[in-house]
């Protein structure tokens, strides 16, 4: 008996293909920008010793980065081979991004601060994401239910609004910035990857990207323009920081930390289940794009490789990333992955991640983020059905309203900071001066307090309101009526619409959201169980459109 279909038993994915460069290229740089980023906060923000970061830190983060990235790797080969497909794409992880600040300037900051010790602040750090990581855990065997039961457009709606603001937003306004580095890039990226236009050679555009943005910053520096920031001084600098290091366990680091297990619980707990509710958007995304990953896997793999980074002295816990469909339409397949874990491997092992942050513009790397950024936010509307469209756009706001309060908080802190540098605000007058600036701000017609509490929470916001906007539209009210009366109670507890966990004395942390949802939801409980078709006149463009 002949056949041409591929089993699992004859059909042997390749490891790698040309579209593998693009994808490595891409997701490579994606993953060293952040790992820049991170080392950034290290030594400049918290002041930690160079041996600190290079010698234990780092060699733990790519330790951690590439057990995950080999992992997803080995998922996807076994996706691949059970299906007999040759496109399967492996799933994209590193580091969490909004985490990194999370634990940086809610965590370890404060306590270096208050200790005047970055050994106690790392300490804190490391028992953060130790119970994150079994949070991920706990969790993963709770989240298929809920991708079960919730709609694709409010998981993607959510997930979509995490890349219009924080995935996108911060690259195109560095593009903007330094225009003859950033929108050149940009261009050489989109007439590819959106164009089907191949370089000579077939040549990655992203590789295309960065040689061109290094030839454009070091060029400009003999006409004394300085784009991009390089310097031979700087390159010179960043190889002191060359040497070798493994990772080192750090159990008692770990556990050293539990003196400040207070103020460490108040956001790992919210935190972890903001980590579930995003990986089950990606995996859900990944599904939307043909790659169907098991959910429970995918999350107690993260808790898993970051208990081990953890435990090794990695104050960094591990997502799964969003953007699996901007890898897998650029040729992405399995092999760029593990191609990922060896480079990070390399990069952290022998510090050498300086050196590339002074030979390499940033700006040159951030459209490849824009780039990914467009694909999750265009996946959203193009996944899900066009009558959805509203609901997803409703699962937008509330990132939006987090983006625009992150904006004004960064810039009123950084006024305040500068007031008092130069000597013209004491400091017991800081607290008085930001509360005026803040009441001040309605009258300008900025709606600070609105800001604050709709992008409390943003992600489980967005999922809650898109989920309540499909059934809506869907009109069953019932389901509408008990995502609504979830919202109540996760409101009432401080995990959406709320800046901490707790019950604000007995009363909810925002009383006045948490009594609206519930309202809504008894409101929609009594329309699905006493409504008639006949009060019910859909809208002339719900008449046409189609089925599911």
């Amino acid at each position: 008996m002949s056949t041409g279909t591929a089993t699992q038993t004859d059909f042997k994915p390749a490891l790698w293909t040309p579209g593998d460069w693009n994808a490595f290229f891409g997701f490579g740089t994606n993953i060293l920008v952040n790992m820049l980023v991170l080392t950034g906060l290290l030594r400049f923000v918290l002041k930690m010793p160079d041996s600190l970061v290079f010698g234990r830190i780092l060699p733990a983060l790519g330790l951690m980065l590439c057990l995950s990235t080999f992992y997803y790797a080995f998922l996807a080969y076994r996706l691949a081979q059970r299906t007999g497909r040759s496109d399967v794409c492996a799933l994209p992880s590193g580091v969490s991004v909004p985490h990194m600040f999370i634990v940086t300037f809610v965590i370890m900051l404060p306590v270096a601060l208050k200790t005047g010790d970055p050994m106690k602040a790392w300490s804190a750090g490391l028992v953060w994401v130790f119970f994150q990581s079994f949070i991920l855990m706990i969790g993963g065997f709770i989240a298929p239910v809920i991708r079960k039961i919730t709609p694709r457009a409010a998981l993607l709606g959510t997930l979509a609004g995490v890349s219009v603001t924080f995935i996108s937003m911060r690259p195109a306004l560095e593009m903007y910035m330094t225009p003859q580095i950033g929108l050149v890039c940009f261009a050489i990226i989109l007439v590819s990857w959106f164009g089907g236009v191949k370089y000579p050679r077939g040549i990655p555009a992203g590789l295309v990207a960065i040689a061109v943005g290094m030839i454009i910053a070091w060029g400009s520096n003999i006409f004394g323009l300085g784009l991009g920031g390089l310097s031979l001084k700087g390159l010179g600098d960043a190889f002191a920081s060359f040497g070798f290091s493994v990772p080192i366990p750090a159990v008692g680091q770990v556990f050293s930390g539990f003196e400040f297990l207070g103020v460490i619980l108040v956001t790992a707990i919210p935190f972890g289940i903001y980590d579930l509710v995003e990986a089950m958007d990606n995996v859900e995304s990944a599904e939307a794009a043909g790659d169907e990953y098991p959910t429970t896997r995918v999350l107690t793999a993260d808790g898993i490789v970051s208990l081990i980074g953890c435990l090794m002295g990695n104050p960094f816990i591990n997502a799964v990333y969003i953007g699996h469909p901007g890898w897998k339409a650029m040729g992405g397949r399995i092999g760029y992955s593990a191609a990922t874990g060896v480079m990070v491997i390399l990069l952290s092992w022998f510090g050498i991640i300086s050196v590339l942050l002074a030979l390499v513009p940033v700006v040159a790397i951030s459209p490849i983020l824009l780039y990914i950024g467009m694909l999750i936010g265009a996946q959203a509307f193009q996944t899900t059905p066009a009558r959805h469209a509203p609901a997803i756009v409703l699962a937008l706001t509330p990132h939006l309203a987090a983006w625009a309060k992150l904006q004004i908080d960064t810039m009123l802190g950084s006024t305040l900071n500068a007031a008092q540098a130069v000597g013209g605000l004491a400091a017991d007058k800081v607290g008085d001066v930001k509360a005026a600036a803040i009441a001040a701000l309605p009258q300008q017609g900025v709606l600070y307090r609105g800001l604050e509490v709709m992008g409390g929470g943003s992600i489980l916001a967005g999922l809650i309101l898109g989920a309540i906007g499909v059934f809506v539209i869907e009109r069953d009210f019932a389901k509408a009526s008990a995502f609504a009366l979830a919202g109540a109670v996760l409101t009432y507890f401080g995990f959406m619409h709320g800046e901490a966990v707790g019950i604000g004395g007995g009363l909810g942390v925002t009383p006045a959201v948490a009594l609206a949802y519930a309202v809504m939801a008894g409101g929609l409980f009594a329309l699905g169980k006493f409504g008639t078709s006949e009060h019910f006149v859909p809208h002339p463009d719900m008449q046409a459109a189609p089925a599911e």
